[in-house]
């Protein structure tokens, strides 16, 4: 048996054809891939955004309910360690270079191997003092004078960006191992998560004729970029799209000219999504997570060509990746996993997932059953709010740094006897960097999903938000959240 998840980070769904018909973006070899799969309609994050999202699908269980950004903990039973005990083998390709900050420790030292295709983002990769060759002296939102520095390193040369690198990476692998069985392959790009950097001829697709100033990195809050700069930016990650999806193909081309496409369950999914001007908002964390974020996409091709070509409207959730994955190979879930198989669905087997509970630590907890979606605001202290780690290091910093001696140690955690730290947090650690944007979640939204897909006017319907308030109370507790949310939450009545 064989297993490929493929993760293309910041995929929004209604980009893809086989989500949103009338898109104009091209990704032919998806939207083939799609024809070989079943089709998930209502698929949702768990935690997110990066590494929160990396650590469900390493563990099937929800970070964000406990703590933000961080590493893989001592404790966590993962994804490639169980398999590594039934003796399949893993292998990580990736260009993530989050995985190598402050706040990504242990992710990679999972798998039995891995690969690392430089230069994403502030990877501290090209090493020169002087100024990169090209620093534009207008621009819009952000400019990174590493990654331009990066960036020096392939110019144009399509197949020297990362994302190419890291599928030719994965293609290398298969090569290696044509015809072994008993393996567990992650191929993972940073595409297309801005920057959005992408080589000209993918860019001559959507845009020619921008002449205002350099624009590949928004700043995440209300949109303040004219409307013409507005679109080219959504052009430059629609051309990103287009570069992924190529390269993918070469992925699936080589799994056939290898004869190892046709019985290998393969996985292609996101972490969250990402606002493009939508709501007048660029960016992600901030805000409510509406279905621009929440929303992903997922395709499943069975190994036996199980529902090729259908759809489905079961609810499911990156948690669901890790037991899905055990389940195919026969391999027993762990009790603490969180996440629910998705293989029955193949049967036509009953499956329990009735909720799925998603959001960021520290900001707003959200629940869906795919009819109906409920925002649960924070009261307006946000308080009371903990981060229990048992590795205190979060998105480039550690917790607590500003003041130690509020930090508790113990025995906090219902699942491991592990002893923790137990942060006080004033403020959500993803916000950082942010001015003060509480007033995007400082209501709590219900929506209808059937008659108001769009999520564009909230339902005010005491009874149904009290019926919603009950079963995300209920979920926290099942889900083993710390104690304190349901009153930062204001849910204890």
């Amino acid at each position: 048996m064989r297993t490929i998840l493929v993760l293309m980070d910041t995929l929004r769904k209604d980009y893809l054809s086989a989500y949103n018909p009338t898109t104009n973006v091209q990704t032919p070899n998806l939207d083939a891939f799609a024809k070989d799969s079943l089709t998930f309609d209502n698929h949702y994050i768990g935690s997110t955004p990066c590494m929160p999202a990396r650590r469900d699908l390493m563990t099937g269980r929800l970070n964000f309910l406990e703590r933000s950004w961080g590493p893989i903990e001592p404790f966590d039973i993962t994804l490639p360690k169980v398999l590594a005990e039934q003796s399949v083998f893993s292998h990580l390709t990736t260009d993530h270079t989050h995985y190598f900050r402050l706040g990504g420790e242990g992710y990679i030292n999972q798998f039995d191997t891995w690969d690392f295709q430089r230069g994403q983002e502030g990877d501290p990769w090209h090493s020169i003092m002087r100024d990169p060759e090209w620093m534009p002296e207008q621009y819009h939102g952000r400019l990174r004078k590493q990654y331009q520095a990066n960036r020096e390193l392939w110019c144009d040369d399509e197949d020297a960006y990362p994302t190419p690198r890291t599928f030719a990476s994965a293609c290398d692998w298969l090569t290696t191992n044509k015809g072994e069985q008993d393996f567990f392959l992650q191929v993972e790009v940073f595409d297309p998560h801005e920057p959005f950097d992408v080589p000209k001829k993918y860019m001559d697709l959507y845009q020619k004729d921008y002449a205002g100033p350099f624009f590949e990195t928004p700043v995440y809050g209300k949109v303040d970029v004219p409307e013409e700069a507005e679109e080219y930016v959504r052009n430059r990650y629609s051309a990103l799209v287009t570069m992924t999806d190529v390269h993918f193909g070469r992925l699936i081309d080589k799994l056939k000219a290898l004869d190892m496409y046709e019985d290998t369950q393969i996985i292609v999914t996101s972490d969250h999504g990402y606002f493009l001007g939508d709501r007048e908002l660029f960016g992600k964390n901030y805000m409510h997570n509406f279905n621009e974020l929440a929303a992903i996409p997922l395709f499943v091709k069975h190994p036996q060509r199980k529902k090729a070509g259908k759809r489905t409207s079961e609810l499911t959730q990156n948690i669901d990746v890790m037991p899905t994955v055990l389940d195919t190979f026969g391999i027993a879930v762990p009790a603490e996993v969180q996440g629910v198989s998705w293989q029955p669905i193949f049967e036509e087997e009953p499956r329990n997932k009735p909720f799925a509970l998603y959001g960021a630590h520290g900001i707003t907890v959200n629940i869906t059953d795919g009819k109906y979606t409920y925002f649960r605001s924070p009261n307006e202290q946000n308080q009371p709010l903990f981060e229990y780690a048992g590795i205190p290091t979060t998105i480039r910093h550690y917790l607590g740094e500003a003041d130690p001696a509020s930090i508790q140690t113990g025995r906090f955690l219902t699942r491991t006897d592990y002893p923790v730290f137990k942060v006080p947090i004033k403020r959500a650690a993803i916000l950082d960097g942010l001015p003060d944007v509480s007033e995007y979640t400082k209501d709590s939204l219900l929506f209808d999903l059937e008659q108001d897909p769009y999520q564009q006017s909230p339902i005010h319907n005491a009874e149904l938000e009290e019926k919603y308030k009950t079963f995300l109370k209920e979920q926290l507790v099942i889900l083993e959240a710390p104690k304190e949310q349901l009153e930062r939450l204001s849910l204890n009545n």
